[in-house]
């Protein structure tokens, strides 16, 4: 390394913060930040789940009218819309990701809208990049973090922009690989941490208790909650380029 570049993440002092709920998100300057969104059950972890998949790209868009638009775009686009855990009436499939599957996503574009994830990530669009994080790409989302420069912010899903346990558990299992050498962690970033280790031992067993996922196991999809805590079975990072999220290339 040249000794008048700035160094890998770690080595210099970053801040590495979690925001808890995009209702916080005013609270930062996003534009500051390589931003990490986080929707574990489970918006990121389908979209993880399908760029790894060979999905060409998926469009995030806010209201389930500007996803029904793409209807007029042409056949080219698969349209997702997923609202309190459950497909919107009249669309290809929701936010399951066995709905991303290479048999149904590969090649394909997917426009998509949920009520958590798509929200946090509208909100953090004016970010240096934004990322997409979920347990299925844990490992490989942090190795390449450690070899960006500047701050990062986790930014939580939440629900309804109420804080959860899920998301803020998986920050915290970032932190645990990012926290090494100088990195300045916020009071959020320390408390995720906390919590992860708290329930690293056994994630199905800590994260049974929340209510997200209890909605989910109303509407019979308990096979998603268990499929989005499978940790490391992907080594794909979708990042957000103009309005997609496609496979990262500079791994």
């Amino acid at each position: 390394m040249d000794k008048n570049s700035t160094p890998p993440f770690g080595g210099r002092g970053a801040k590495l913060e979690v925001c808890l709920t995009p209702a916080l998100l005013p609270l930062y300057n996003v534009e500051e930040y390589i931003v990490v969104i986080i929707d574990i059950f489970r918006a990121t972890s389908s979209i993880c789940y399908g760029i790894d998949n060979g999905a060409a790209a998926i469009i995030p868009v806010s209201q389930v009218e500007e996803c029904a638009a793409y209807r007029e775009k042409g056949a080219d686009y698969l349209l997702a819309a997923e609202r309190n855990g459950e497909v919107v009436t009249g669309f290809d499939f929701g936010n399951s990701p066995f709905a991303y599957t290479a048999e149904k996503v590969a090649g394909k574009t997917v426009v998509l809208t949920t009520t958590n994830g798509t929200h946090a990530l509208h909100l953090s669009r004016s970010a240096k990049r934004v990322v997409i994080g979920s347990f299925l790409n844990l490992t490989a989302l942090c190795n390449w973090l450690k070899t960006q420069q500047g701050n990062i912010l986790l930014v939580c899903a939440g629900w309804k922009n109420n804080f959860n346990l899920e998301d803020t558990l998986f920050a915290g299992a970032v932190v645990e690989q990012l926290k090494a050498g100088s990195v300045k962690l916020d009071d959020p970033a320390i408390a995720a941490n906390d919590l992860y280790q708290s329930g690293k031992d056994d994630l199905s067993g800590y994260l049974k208790k929340t209510s997200h996922g209890e909605r989910l196991k109303k509407l019979g999809i308990e096979e998603d909650v268990a499929f989005c805590l499978n940790v490391d079975i992907s080594t794909a990072i979708p990042v957000l380029e103009g309005e997609k999220l496609v496979a990262l290339k500079d791994i």
